[in-house]
């Protein structure tokens, strides 16, 4: 657990870390929808060289069922070389991998062998809500300080305030609630900051009953789910700021700040609309002494014949776009939004971080469109790109096809099937291209559904840094 020399894989500036070397395996969260089984956590061989390229290579049962594995993270990472809170001899080596539905907290230890992943530790549901107040655990960050861990509920069955838990870097247990001072804030899903400017960012999905059961479509009609992000003071763990996108903006989920630590904005993505289904890109950036939003991204919903849409949208007779991840490329340029509705990855060049230009799109799946994967063209796809993953070097993107159980069930209820595509980026012009090697999927997942990658080493969603 304690180095020598920093863990190779930390690198002091984004910089540094665009110029790492490729991931050589993936680690996936793989989860059954019907509990009746244990979750895993899957390795899956990125090398092209190898002959195993594209495939599962090692595979680690959970111990319990029902977790519902949905985020993931590193014990440490970049972070850990930031001069306000140095830890530099911890190591990339553990996983810190929640169950969304269990609330329990797996450690895996990737060493020996990062091919099979050992768990290590448990950390039970009463833990977590005992010394931090909180239940299900959704995202994990490696802090300088600790691991952030975002969660949705509160303790005892209360429906909140979420917040977030802190988790000790090296004996993994709870340290307790991180909030000192929360303000307004009740609503959680992500979290994030600007560790040199002393600011952390979170936004907002809804509570454990919001959600568990699949979206409630009283409640979005009624604008009831998160439609604000928070800014709050990092060094003193108070509330500074609620921003409010306006409630027909149902749900900025996640966030995606700038890497480069001398910069102040950041990318927050809305799933849905509830005045005409589109979905939408914002930007936070200071506005004198305070914090502003701007829409800076507008996705229409798609029509379609109601007859081929589920249950939920045949009211409708449209497909929205559905964004429910995002992701930006360590280097700040580009910005992949999946576009889980229509089956679509857009790639936007934010250079600009104001006025994005859209450079590349690829369709998987969907809900009408069904597109298929180039390398299995007669095979019609469910789901979308859904969790979207970028190499540290920006040059390739991996996607997988899983929202959440429930709510996989009511927008695609013939099923979602498993399924994870890399592609290939033009980091130069801009574009994204399958590679027709790169297409796991179907029984290689054990009738498991796949959710939220990590990369060997780390990735664009994994680091922060302290320096320019």
């Amino acid at each position: 657990m304690t180095r020598w020399t920093p863990d190779p894989t930390f690198y002091p500036s984004p910089r540094e870390a665009v110029t790492a070397p490729a991931e050589k395996l993936a680690y996936v969260a793989a989860f059954d929808r019907t509990a009746s089984r244990p979750d895993a956590i899957v390795v899956l061989d990125t090398d092209p060289d190898s002959p195993d390229y594209g495939r599962v290579v090692g595979w680690t049962d959970l111990p319990y069922v029902g977790d519902e594995l949905h985020h993931f993270g590193w014990n440490a990472c970049s972070s850990a070389l930031c001069p306000t809170a140095p830890h530099p001899h911890v190591e990339r080596r553990y996983l810190i991998v929640p169950g969304l539905r269990s609330s329990r907290i797996h450690v895996l230890d990737t060493q020996p062998d990062p091919r099979q992943p050992q768990i290590v530790k448990v950390i039970g549901a009463e833990e977590l809500a005992k010394r931090a107040g909180y239940s299900r655990p959704h995202t994990v960050h490696c802090g300088p300080d600790g691991i952030y861990l975002s969660a949705l509920g509160g303790a005892d069955g209360a429906e909140g305030p979420g917040g977030i838990a802190i988790l000790d870097h090296t004996t993994f247990e709870v340290r307790g609630a991180w909030e000192a001072d929360r303000g307004p804030q009740f609503l959680a899903y992500d979290v994030w900051w600007h560790l040199t400017q002393d600011v952390l960012v979170t936004s907002e999905w809804g509570t454990p009953s919001m959600i568990e059961d699949g979206i409630i479509g009283e409640l979005l009609l009624g604008r009831r789910y998160g439609h604000a992000i928070h800014f709050w003071d990092l060094a003193k763990r108070r509330h500074v700021q609620r921003v409010d996108l306006g409630d027909q903006y149902q749900m900025p989920l996640e966030l995606r700040p700038a890497h480069d630590p001398t910069k102040s904005y950041g990318f927050v993505g809305v799933v849905i609309s509830v005045e005409d289904l589109s979905a939408s890109i914002w930007l936070w950036h200071r506005d004198g002494d305070a914090w502003a939003v701007t829409k800076v991204i507008d996705i229409p919903a798609e029509p379609a014949d109601p007859a081929n849409l589920p249950d939920l949208l045949k009211p409708f007779g449209a497909v929205p776009p559905l964004v429910t991840d995002i992701d930006l490329s360590v280097d700040d340029r580009f910005l992949y939004v999946s576009c889980w509705g229509t089956g679509e990855l857009r790639q936007y060049d934010v250079s600009d971080p104001l006025h994005p230009v859209q450079t590349g799109s690829v369709h998987l799946g969907g809900i009408v469109r069904r597109t298929a994967h180039p390398s299995a063209p007669d095979e019609a796809l469910a789901g979308g790109p859904q969790m979207v993953e970028v190499s540290r070097d920006g040059r390739r993107v991996y996607v997988s096809n899983s929202l959440y159980g429930s709510w996989d069930d009511q927008f695609y209820p013939d099923g979602v099937g498993a399924w994870l595509a890399k592609l290939d980026v033009d980091v130069d012009a801009g574009g994204l291209t399958p590679d027709e090697r790169f297409f796991p999927h179907g029984e290689e997942f054990r009738g498991l559904r796949v959710h939220q990658t990590r990369l060997q080493g780390g990735d664009a969603s994994s680091d922060s840094y302290c320096y320019p």
